[in-house]
Formats: structure tokens, C-alpha cells, sequence
């Protein structure tokens, strides 16, 4: 058995990771907390340093732009590319080759993630990296750092948002393969959060939470925005802590903010008179988000300059010079993402023309507090009244956004007769997901307190209803519950015998469904007319051609469904056929996998 258990935040932005030991008690351990780990990285050309926080970022340089040696590594004498801090400083005056929001662009069904899509729009000259290989470069490059720190046989601990659906947590552990690591564990991000808060608390945390509470968990990211629902409950006299609900992936988050801090230097710039091309908005994007970090970081700072490259004295002359101002920072973030709105005040739904560039599906409502009503209002079809919230991600390092999410919220419970909710304090809010991953890494081999909850949704598979042709319409879709909200991870559920037949042999399509609201189904359960369903999401379909029988190409074959939501969080639906040996297998909506 491992001697260590890391854990590792993957972030949009930043990536951490931390160390519990496993083993005999330290003091590391009586006091209660798991080490935050420090990562080499470059800094400038030739410069290695160790911070806590691995910035998101890569950068891929051109042939002979820097000197030979000059990207060196402790544990690489000849990196090929760029990964952390110096990635984002000089992608600043590079962004064509800056691979920037990777794991964003992991959770978009809307693109092939296994491609090599990134940096998206780079011009022909740049090799690109697909979503899945930029995650395994931040991976290795943690596990390098570690490696070199003496902690490389450590068991892993990996977070994914709450809201990442089954595809992106399945291309979530592909990239920790691609990175090396064989054995993996997945956690959700905002239990990661609670996990750190409940070690950092010890036995305390019982007078602090009573029995019948409900923890608002508010996860502001780099590039995500997720909520999630955790009640304290009781079983035999114990305390348990049970996942009520989580919310959907909205890519909603700090990488917004940061285009609107760079809208507004550009229309200031305009106004001087400087006129900005495409990739210096771009260069002024990341200069933003560096201002916006140095303001939030240093509270005595009431302005920071913000640079831009110049593109030629045809255009501007040299480089552009502005000032972002902590007034401005606060107006703009406050109210522009955390407005005061009533709790029916749901997201506003953009209208969108009829052509549009691929891109990422970002939230078309910026209000993070009218994406929180939504939550709130639909779970149970009735207000959910939080009593303590629990702040996570670094862009809640501002106190004035935590105080305006709170002001908001308990706003909405005094009108509707409810009691305030409090804060949670003491959260690491840059360090928390790394250092609770590491802490459910002990928790898991018998140690504290467990968050319980399985799945985060119910998932459905959609079955076609016979009829009759009739010109202009499609059979009706029933959608098939084949794991219900909650199932926990390792556990089977065999689909009620009913008559289901398989075609294989021919080209198909199976579609998929999910839910966050429907907690009362159960595995066999049908939900009429689901294309369209307003509690129903429809996944991306696995097209595919499922490997024939015996060559009975085209065959219907009568089968057994079987469900299996595997240890790592991942679902796989199993086909079984009657009175034969035919297995087929669907992990849903990520790929197939058959065998005769």
C-alpha cells in the first residue's frame, strides 16, 4: 500500500497539489492539516521556481525562440513546451500559441475532445494539443514535480467539477493515463472543498453544524461556476453528511470576468484612441486576469498597470500602456456577475443568430446569482432554505463578491421566512480542493467523517416507441431510468426483465438522458415524450455499430440491460443477451466497447 495519498486539483486556471500521510501519525496529522506541495516551474527563461500553484496554462514555442537549455526542467533537460507561470506570463505577448481553459474545453461535448483543437483558432503554423493531452502535460507536470520531491508512489486523488458529466470525467481519467498514472480516484470539486473545511475544523465541526443543516457549497472557478447541496444528517447517532444536489456545468467563471475587465480597458483605449486588433485584445485579456490576480492578492493596492504589445508603428507605435483600477475591478465583477435580483429572477436566455463560430458553450447570462435562484428554486420544485454556505475558488479571494453572494441570499430566505444563512469560514480558497482530495484519500481507508451521495444525476437511456409511419413524424422517445440519483459508486442495478431488442450488426444511435430533479425514479422507470422534457437533459449520442452475433448482421437481439456505475464515477450500460453469450457495453456517452 501507498505510504502518501496526493491530491491533485486539476484547475481551469491554476492547478495545486497536496500530501496526507497514510500512515503513522505526524505532526503533520495531529495538526490536522495535509501539506500543500511546492511545484517547480519556470518563471523566466532559465529561472526555476517553486510555487504552490501551478497556473493552467501552456505555451508551445517555435522553433529556436528560445535559447538551448533555456526551458530546462530539475527533472527534463529538454521540455518541449512550456507549463505553468512563465506559459502564462509569455503567452501575454504570444497568445497564438497560449493553450489556455483546457479542462473547460474537456467538459464540451460539442467538439472532439481527443482532437487537436488548442489553442483554438491558432494560425497553420502551430502544432496543436487536444484538450485530453494539454490536462496530461499539467498531470506530468505535477507528477514530475513530486516525483522529483520523493513523493511519486503516492495514491492519487483527482477533482473533476460536479457538474462534469460522465464523458468528461471519463476523458478526465484518459488524461491521467496519458500522464502515468495507472490507479486514480475522482472527487468532485465542491466536496473537496467541504473535505479541507472538515479537516481543518477536527472534531469541532460537530458543534459547528447541527443535525438537519444544509450546506450551500458556491464554487466560483477559473472557467466553472457549481453549486452543490449537502445535508447534515444522522444515522445509529452518528453524524452523516449526504450530497443532496448539485448544479449544471456552467461555464460561467473567472475567465469571464476577465474578458470584462478587458472589454472595458479596450473601450477606455478606444476613447484615446487606440485601436486594438485581435490578438492584442486577446493580449490584453491575459494582461487583465494578471491585474485582476495583483489587486485581489494585494489589498493595498488601489491600481495596477496593465500592458499591451505593440503590433507596428502602422497600427499603434509601440506598446499600449493602461491602468486597471481596484473602483473599477469591484463595479465591474460586483454587479456585473453578482447582481441583486429576486430568487424568481432566473438566467436570462440570449437569442442567438443564425450563424455562429464554434466555440465554447459559455453561459449567455453572466449573473451568477440568477444562475444560483435557478438551483435553489428547482430542487424539490420549491425554494431550498441553505443555513450555512461554504465559498470555494480563487475568485472569491475578493471579500466583496462573498458578502454580495451572502447579501443576496439571505435576502431571498427573509422573504420567504426563513433565517440567514452564515459563512463557513476558514476555507484555503486556493488550496482547498487539492488539500480536501488529500484528506478524503485518508478518510477513504477509515479515517473521519465520509460524504455520502453517488451519482449526481439520474441517468436515462432513450427507448423508441413502435408506431406506424406517418409522414412528418418520429416515433416517440420514452426515456428508461437505468441508475436513479444517488447511486453509489461500485454498485450494480439490473433493469427490470422487460422485452428490450439490440440491433447490431448496422450503424445506430443510442441517446441519452439526465436529470438533477428527478429523485424519485427508479432503475425500470419509464418518463413519456423525453425528447423535449423540461427535467430531462439530453446527452450527446453514441453512434456506433455494435459487433453482430453469430453474423446475424442487422438482428434484432432480445437483451437484459445492466447498469454499473464503476468505482472512478464513470457509468457503463451492459446489454446481455438472453439465452447467449452475447455482451455488449456502452459507456455513456463517451464510446462502445464490444466482445462476443
Amino acid at each position: 500500500m501507498a505510504r502518501h495519498v496526493a491530491g491533485i486539483d486539476l484547475g481551469t486556471t491554476n492547478c495545486a497539489m497536496a500530501l496526507r500521510d497514510l500512515e503513522a501519525p505526524s505532526e503533520l496529522e495531529v495538526a490536522g492539516e495535509s501539506r500543500v506541495l511546492g511545484i517547480p516551474q519556470l518563471t523566466a527563461v532559465g529561472v526555476i521556481e517553486e510555487r504552490s500553484l501551478l497556473p493552467s496554462f501552456l505555451y508551445l514555442p517555435q522553433s529556436g525562440e528560445f535559447p538551448p537549455g533555456g526551458l530546462a526542467l530539475p527533472w527534463s533537460a529538454d521540455a518541449g513546451d512550456i507549463t505553468g507561470e512563465f506559459a502564462r506570463a509569455h503567452g501575454v505577448r504570444v497568445p497564438s500559441r497560449l493553450v489556455a481553459s483546457a479542462k473547460s474545453w474537456l467538459g464540451h461535448a460539442g467538439v472532439d475532445r481527443n482532437g487537436a483543437l488548442l489553442p483554438w483558432q491558432a494560425p497553420p503554423d502551430v502544432a496543436r494539443v487536444s484538450p485530453v493531452e494539454a490536462s496530461a502535460r499539467y498531470l506530468r507536470h505535477l507528477l514530475s514535480a513530486a516525483g522529483a520531491g520523493g513523493w511519486g508512489d503516492a495514491e492519487v486523488v483527482l477533482t473533476v467539477p460536479a457538474s462534469f458529466d460522465a464523458a468528461a470525467r471519463d476523458l478526465t481519467l484518459a488524461a491521467a493515463r496519458q500522464a502515468g498514472l495507472a490507479d486514480v480516484h475522482l472527487l468532485e470539486e465542491p466536496q473537496a472543498a467541504l473535505y479541507a473545511w472538515l479537516e481543518r475544523m477536527g472534531d469541532r465541526f460537530r458543534k459547528a453544524l447541527k443535525v438537519g443543516e444544509v450546506i450551500l457549497v458556491v464554487d466560483v472557478g477559473g472557467g466553472t461556476t457549481d453549486f452543490s447541496l449537502i445535508a447534515v444528517t444522522e444515522r445509529a447517532g452518528e453524524v452523516e453528511l449526504t450530497r443532496l444536489a448539485v448544479g449544471d456545468h456552467i461555464l460561467l467563471g473567472g475567465d469571464n470576468m476577465d474578458l470584462a475587465l478587458a472589454h472595458t480597458l479596450n473601450q477606455r483605449l478606444a476613447a484615446a484612441g487606440r485601436k486594438l486588433d485581435a490578438w492584442q485584445f486577446a493580449s490584453l485579456t491575459h494582461a487583465a486576469r494578471q491585474g485582476k490576480e495583483r489587486l485581489f492578492g494585494d489589498p493595498r493596492l488601489a491600481k495596477v498597470p496593465v500592458t499591451v504589445p505593440g503590433r507596428g508603428s502602422a497600427l499603434v507605435g509601440g506598446t499600449i500602456k493602461a491602468e486597471l483600477e481596484r473602483e473599477e475591478l469591484t463595479r465591474v465583477l460586483t454587479d456585473g456577475f453578482f447582481p441583486r435580483v429576486s430568487v424568481g429572477e432566473l438566467p436570462q436566455t440570449a437569442r442567438r443568430t443564425g450563424l455562429t463560430q464554434v466555440s465554447l458553450p459559455y453561459a449567455a447570462d453572466p449573473g451568477i446569482t440568477r444562475h444560483l435562484a435557478a438551483f435553489l428554486t428547482r430542487q424539490a420544485r420549491a425554494f431550498v432554505h441553505p443555513t450555512a454556505v461554504l465559498f470555494n475558488g480563487g475568485v472569491f479571494q475578493a471579500g466583496v463578491l462573498k458578502e454580495r453572494v451572502l447579501e443576496v441570499l439571505n435576502g431571498w430566505l427573509h422573504a420567504d421566512g426563513g433565517a440567514p444563512a452564515r459563512e463557513l469560514e476558514g476555507a484555503d480558497l486556493d488550496h482547498a480542493v487539492a488539500r480536501g482530495a488529500a484528506y478524503y484519500g485518508w478518510v477513504r481507508h477509515g479515517h473521519g467523517i465520509r460524504i455520502r451521495g453517488g451519482t449526481a444525476r439520474a441517468y436515462y437511456v432513450g427507448v423508441e416507441q413502435p408506431m406506424p409511419a406517418v409522414p412528418g413524424f418520429e416515433p416517440p422517445v420514452r426515456a428508461l431510468c437505468v441508475a436513479p440519483f444517488g447511486m453509489e459508486e461500485g454498485t450494480q442495478a439490473d433493469v427490470p426483465r422487460q422485452e428490450f431488442a439490440l440491433v447490431v450488426g448496422e450503424p445506430t444511435r443510442f441517446r441519452f438522458f439526465a436529470s438533477s430533479v428527478r429523485r424519485g425514479d427508479r432503475v425500470g422507470d419509464f418518463v413519456e415524450d423525453a425528447v423535449g422534457h423540461e427535467e430531462l437533459e439530453e446527452l450527446a449520442p453514441i453512434e456506433t455499430s455494435l459487433p453482430a452475433v453469430s453474423g446475424q448482421s442487422g438482428a434484432l437481439v432480445p437483451v437484459q440491460l445492466q447498469a454499473v456505475v464503476t468505482a472512478v464515477g464513470t457509468l457503463e450500460l451492459r446489454c446481455l443477451e438472453r439465452d447467449g453469450g452475447g455482451r455488449w457495453q456502452l459507456e455513456l456517452n463517451v464510446r462502445m466497447k464490444g466482445d462476443e
